[in-house]
């Protein structure tokens, strides 16, 4: 047998495989996605993926917590495109040190949150950075998964973030773990804008 005929039925075989796998997935609902892990890539995978609901005409709302007040390339782009940006604008908890002011500030921008998963115009909601909200004990885990289940039933929701809550990876349809290789930092290079942020 010639070795374009292997490859052919090799291929015919894989094809078959996700033909059947397809024709398998009938449930058709929003789904919960988690980017965790300790590498670079939750929130641009976040962002790629409300670019391309936009880009199919669908509505995004974006939470994003522990965020600051710098220039942010993903609002800059998709806000003029109808999505709805609410941060918590304090920065990162190391810089502001304060418990108190933290948990008012993630208060206030999760009733937004609450808002946006409770909207069934919206088919993608973002909670950027919204690990850290549960395990620094700033938002209920509680609260979060009831939001979570009586979302409508076409909304997806990403949640991004490092050491995301079992109870919440649990939940998900969908987790990815980003693992550190190398980082650019790591060898004194600085973050840059349009690259980094």
């Amino acid at each position: 047998m010639a070795a374009e005929d292997r490859h052919q039925q090799r291929q015919q075989r894989l094809k078959d495989q996700v033909d059947a796998r397809i024709a398998a997935a009938t449930d058709m609902r929003g789904i919960v996605m988690v980017f965790t892990g300790n590498g670079k890539g939750k929130t641009t995978a976040a962002f790629g993926t409300a670019t391309r609901a936009v880009g199919h005409g669908k509505r995004v709302g974006v939470i994003q917590f522990i965020k600051g007040e710098w220039p942010n390339g993903e609002r800059q782009l998709l806000e003029p495109q109808g999505v709805e940006f609410q941060v918590m604008a304090t920065g990162f908890t190391w810089e502001t040190q304060s418990r108190e002011t933290d948990s008012v500030a993630c208060a206030e921008v999760w009733q937004h949150g609450l808002r946006m998963l409770a909207d069934a115009r919206l088919d993608l909601v973002i909670l950027d950075e919204l690990t850290y909200m549960v395990s620094y004990d700033y938002l209920p885990l509680d609260a979060l998964l009831t939001a979570l289940r009586q979302r409508p039933a076409h909304q997806s929701v990403i949640i991004t973030g490092r050491g995301c809550h079992r109870d919440i990876l649990e939940m998900a349809d969908t987790v990815t773990e980003m693992r550190p290789v190398k980082h650019a930092f790591d060898a004194g290079i600085q973050a840059q804008q349009g690259i980094d942020w």
